[in-house]
């Protein structure tokens, strides 16, 4: 979400905008919660800090709806457009997750998966904000794209497929318009501006009380998941052994059962079976 962002900014910026972008995360691993903040604007950008009530909201990990400690939907309200990484219906997630404005979904995931090989959600995502502002063009994306991409030293191979997913979730992202999102024919004056206090618990993780890390469940960090076939397992326990979470127990008669609400997907398991009988398959939600 971090390359996302600045793919925003940087196809906001060469379309002849002023941008800001930034990321707010703690632990710095594949698959936690991130955050990242664009703003864009046709006028110098005055404003510091965090976006409090966003006008277009991308929420590329639908399961991050159900995680109070995340909150994604905090500070959006009726002018907000949210969009969401996922397989179901715009109203299935209006109804099942009470989300406030409009809504758009595309699986962004299934487009990386199919272009890219890998669920990766840089550039997919940054294609989705960049179609619902109504203001960025599929070239700013592209070029956003290949600059961003190309300062990661990513391959050109690499950085080609990311363009065509890119264009292709841009192609694929419905065209949302908003009264609400607008910008301004006047132009600003140079002041002051006071920033609003901001409590450091917005912006960082916090631990309530001790001993509550059994509360998170991590299962909502992976794309795939280990499938055994116990049929075929010989109870060796050497997926239960290697494990680096202990995510997975053993029963009564010695076969290894995975907890997948804290399995994510890390895939040791897989490759320390020495029958391989665990097997990879996509992550299907069914809520």
């Amino acid at each position: 979400m971090k390359t996302a962002s600045r793919i925003v900014g940087t196809a906001s910026f060469i379309g002849g905008y002023f941008a800001q972008d930034f990321p707010v995360y703690g632990a710095e691993r594949r698959g936690a919660p991130i955050i990242a903040f664009t703003r864009l604007s046709d006028n110098p950008i005055l404003e510091r800090g965090i976006i409090v009530n966003p006008d277009i909201n991308i929420i590329a990990d639908e399961t991050l709806l159900k995680d109070s400690a995340a909150n994604v939907l905090q500070g959006t309200w009726d002018g907000t457009i949210t969009f969401v990484n996922t397989h179901y219906t715009a109203s299935h997630v209006k109804d099942t997750y009470q989300v406030s404005g409009k809504i758009a979904v595309v699986d962004i995931t299934d487009i990386a998966l199919k272009i890219i090989n890998k669920p990766v959600l840089s550039s997919v995502a940054a294609a989705s904000a960049c179609k619902l502002t109504g203001i960025i063009s599929r070239d700013y994306l592209q070029e956003a794209v290949i600059k961003e991409l190309t300062d990661i030293n990513l391959k050109k191979e690499v950085i080609d497929k990311n363009v065509q997913a890119a264009l292709t979730c841009f192609d694929n992202t419905p065209s949302i318009s908003s009264p609400d999102l607008k910008f301004s024919e006047e132009e600003n004056e140079n002041k002051v501006v006071q920033l609003e206090y901001a409590d450091a618990r917005v912006g960082s993780a916090r631990v309530y009380e001790s001993g509550n890390t059994i509360m998170k469940k991590t299962g909502n960090w992976r794309f795939f998941k280990p499938v055994i076939d116990h049929d075929r397992c010989s109870r060796c326990r050497a997926c239960f052994v290697h494990c680096p979470h202990s995510c997975i127990s053993l029963d009564e008669s010695g076969y290894p059962h995975i907890d997948y609400d804290n399995c994510k997907g890390c895939f040791t398991c897989m490759d320390e079976c020495p029958k391989k009988v665990i097997t990879k398959e996509r992550e299907v939600r069914a809520w």
